[in-house]
């Protein structure tokens, strides 16, 4: 992994959060967003105004993170992100993604355990968090989010920060899940929903015990679910797809690796 000049600024600007690179990059994307998709967002008044924080989603489309981060800026935060290098290899994106205070991660290699001293700094200067627990891309057919990794509760639980769960839907309508092609007309509904903070207090201070993480970030999962399955209008299925037992692989675009 290539050297990157990460800065962990205590967050300012209006929203908070927002920097010059930061803004940008909004006065870019937010137009195109808007061009494409129409809002159908609820629960803004759950993103706290000031202090660190994350917030968890499920993932279905490569856009989720725009649509997301509009959301949470119209909120009252401009959030930070740990993300997969490649996208900071882009040029000119890559180099407004990283002034704009976002964190590169070489996933599955060495350098990914670095991901929650990055997160942690994060959080630690007083930012807003933005994290997918899955990882990835959901690989459940029909778009329901899969067993998680452990990553995200082991964050909380040891920083003791507000964990804000958010169910998205509608984004893989106009980028479907894994593909990069992009419906225009007509616009999509964009489905957004945040609930209150989680209460992860059972599971502090226990960190370092695999069963209590597996329950902790169950936890979470549920309740993002439970607000898909109010966005949906539909029950999730009794069976939850579970990466560690299926043959793809467990991050990357497994459809175009077959």
């Amino acid at each position: 992994m290539r050297e990157y000049k990460i800065t962990y600024a205590p967050p300012s600007g209006k929203p908070l959060g927002t920097n010059f690179a930061f803004k940008l990059g909004t006065k870019v994307v937010i137009p195109l967003l808007n061009l494409v998709g129409r809002k159908n967002w609820r629960g803004g008044e759950q993103i706290p105004k000031t202090g660190a924080a994350i917030v968890a989603c499920n993932h279905v489309s490569y856009l989720d993170v725009l649509f997301l981060t509009h959301f949470l800026f119209r909120s009252g935060r401009a959030p930070r992100y740990i993300g997969k290098e490649g996208v900071f290899k882009t040029p000119i994106i890559g180099k407004i993604v990283l002034a704009a205070g976002m964190i590169p991660i070489a996933r599955e290699s060495a350098d990914a355990a670095k991901a929650l001293e990055h997160a942690t700094r994060t959080l630690q200067a007083g930012n807003l968090l933005g994290v997918y627990p899955e990882g990835t891309l959901t690989r459940d057919p029909q778009g329901w989010p899969m067993v998680a990794k452990t990553g995200l509760v082991r964050l909380a639980i040891m920083t003791k920060v507000p964990v804000i769960p958010i169910a998205q839907w509608g984004s893989q309508d106009v980028m479907p899940t894994y593909e990069r092609k992009i419906k225009i007309f007509p616009r999509t509904r964009i489905n957004i929903l945040a609930g209150p903070a989680l209460d992860l207090s059972p599971w502090y201070a226990r960190e370092g015990d695999p069963q209590a993480l597996i329950e902790a970030t169950a936890f979470v999962m549920r309740a993002i679910t439970d607000l898909l399955e109010e966005l949906r209008g539909q029950k999730r299925p009794e069976e939850i797809f579970d990466p560690h037992f299926s043959t793809l692989p467990r991050t990357g675009n497994f459809k175009k690796k077959r």
